[in-house]
């Protein structure tokens, strides 16, 4: 399964834009090739399958973020006490 998420641009070379996901130093490139409007370095994106899809304001897209944060969170494990982990 494919999942479309939210991705800030930190650069953009020859209609790819590298993208950074959430916090921390996880990269994706995203072809903007889709899009009908003006993206630059700072916008967010919802990508899917390589492909930005639409610009997202920021917070939509930090929204969206703790949302999926908040659904890895449940999915993991509890052991025998209760506890995550």
């Amino acid at each position: 399964m494919c999942l479309a998420i939210p991705a800030r641009i930190e650069e953009i070379e020859h209609e790819i834009a590298k993208c950074r996901v959430g916090e921390g130093e996880t990269f994706i490139k995203a072809s903007l090739t889709l899009l009908a409007e003006e993206v630059a370095v700072g916008d967010y994106l919802i990508v899917h399958a390589g492909f930005a899809l639409r610009r997202l304001d920021a917070a939509e897209a930090e929204e969206t973020l703790r949302i999926l944060r908040d659904i890895v969170q449940l999915m993991e494990p509890v052991d025998s006490s209760g506890l995550s982990g």
